[in-house]
């Protein structure tokens, strides 16, 4: 691979195209689940936390979410997994530079969510009365 080939920029996505991957990525970080994961695992930045602690921060989510959630979150690059060889084995979690940089977008739609979601339910209520 020359230089050039390995200093070019990423193609960028269009999530337009039903074909690019864009739309399946938007669909994993899109998730209340990760969005939660990501904001317990940023406050601990540069530490980790361990499934457990995270299982407890995170009211609602099962084991068998949490995974799922977490083996996503590092198979697409945005967190690291550890194990300590113990019995029971320790594992823990912690972002990296990339996950640390989708946290600060998803901290805006958050705080979005947070602010607005009276109106919201408002609406909703109103759209539903007006359907009946």
């Amino acid at each position: 691979m020359t230089s050039q080939a390995k200093d070019a920029p990423a193609a960028r996505g269009d999530l337009f195209d039903p074909a690019c991957p864009t739309r399946r990525l938007l669909d994993r970080i899109g998730t209340k689940w990760t969005s939660m994961a990501v904001k317990v695992l940023a406050q601990a930045a540069p530490g980790e936390v361990r499934f457990a602690e995270l299982l407890r921060r995170m009211p609602g989510v099962s084991q068998k979410m949490l995974s799922a959630t977490l083996r996503s979150l590092v198979r697409d690059g945005l967190a690291e997994r550890r194990v300590e060889p113990c019995v029971p084995p320790a594992v823990h979690y912690r972002l990296t530079p990339l996950g640390l940089s989708l946290d600060t977008v998803l901290a805006a739609v958050r705080d979005w969510a947070e602010e607005h979601m009276a109106e919201v339910d408002r609406a909703n209520s109103l759209n539903d009365r007006q359907e009946r």
